[in-house]
């Protein structure tokens, strides 16, 4: 879709929020609470952003871009070259972080990890459910979207060059029956958020990582070969390509965006082999289903995949 920008405005340090609508007022499509799109800022660069609105708002999209200063060039197309007005390429919307049905919700957001939970409040809100969301940043000036959450009690804050950073311990020392938890943030927060629920019932943490995760080496170093079951086409994958380039150098163009394994736009069904997954989106027991698989960065266990490309 094209689409234009139809407001925009500062909202902390260093983030600028965008209203994204249809130029000629068409309906966008709709999403949930979690779900991100990708927007074609320039030849080769593509970048992902939450929604962080109203899905019932079918009019406008709204996003949150921290400018980050040693990033590949996406937050500072957004913020210098996209003025109220500029049109831009969006793709999705796609959703690999959504809002599952609970009694109640533990919400960690750090830094512009807020943006995908600011729906999801609403949502828990709209269905009945306790919820509570603890979120930090550096200070407050850096902390986007305070004016819609000052005054909730289930709130709390956690400037760090006031109160230091999120006590985890005392917010997730001990499981609760019934409550899901999720986190969105830097690495470093959601590391320690995966050690603090480590204890806690399988399933009930989310997470949604905006850059890749250490994963280490591949469990296979040399070759593998991939059966592409629709195309026809067996295919050598040497250890210094992924699958994704593979396919593409055959001729086979699988939808692709970050390439990093974070977007989830690659997801390619597995029909058979074991997969060494590298991405930084499944679960674990979604990892062990070894049913789908990101051709972008995972890799072969076994000696042959067969892929529904």
């Amino acid at each position: 879709m094209r689409l234009r920008v139809a407001q925009r405005e500062p909202d902390g340090d260093g983030v600028v929020v965008l209203d994204l609508t249809d130029p000629a007022g068409a309906e966008l499509p709709p999403w949930t609470p979690g779900a991100h799109v990708d927007l074609r800022l320039a030849e080769g660069l593509t970048r992902q952003y939450s929604l962080c609105g109203d899905p019932a708002d079918r009019a406008t999209w709204r996003i949150g871009v921290l400018r980050e200063p040693g990033g590949r060039g996406g937050s500072a197309h957004v913020h210098d070259a996209l003025p109220t007005g500029a049109d831009v390429e969006v793709d999705g919307p796609r959703n690999h972080f959504p809002l599952v049905p609970a009694p109640g919700y533990i919400f960690v957001a750090g830094g512009i990890g807020i943006t995908p939970i600011l729906p999801m409040i609403a949502a828990a809100e709209a269905a009945g459910a306790d919820w509570e969301l603890h979120y930090g940043g550096r200070s407050r000036r850096s902390m986007a979207f305070l004016g819609a959450l000052r005054g909730d009690a289930r709130v709390t804050l956690h400037p760090q060059d006031e109160v230091g950073l999120i006590d985890l311990d005392r917010v997730l020392g001990v499981p609760r029956a019934g409550t899901l938890v999720y986190c969105c943030g830097p690495e470093p927060l959601l590391a320690a958020v995966e050690r603090r629920c480590a204890g806690w019932p399988e399933g009930t943490l989310h997470l949604e990582r905006f850059t890749p995760r250490e994963v280490g080496r591949p469990v296979r170093d040399g070759a593998f070969e991939v059966e592409l079951a629709v195309s026809g086409l067996t295919l050598s994958v040497p250890p210094d390509k992924s699958v994704l380039q593979v396919v593409e150098e055959a001729g086979v163009a699988p939808l692709s965006s970050c390439r990093e394994g974070t977007c989830g736009t690659c997801e390619t069904p597995v029909l058979s082999g074991t997969v060494d997954h590298r991405d930084s989106l499944l679960t674990a027991a979604e990892r062990a289903a070894n049913d789908t698989m990101f051709v972008c960065v995972s890799r072969a266990v076994s000696p042959k995949l067969i892929l529904e490309l």
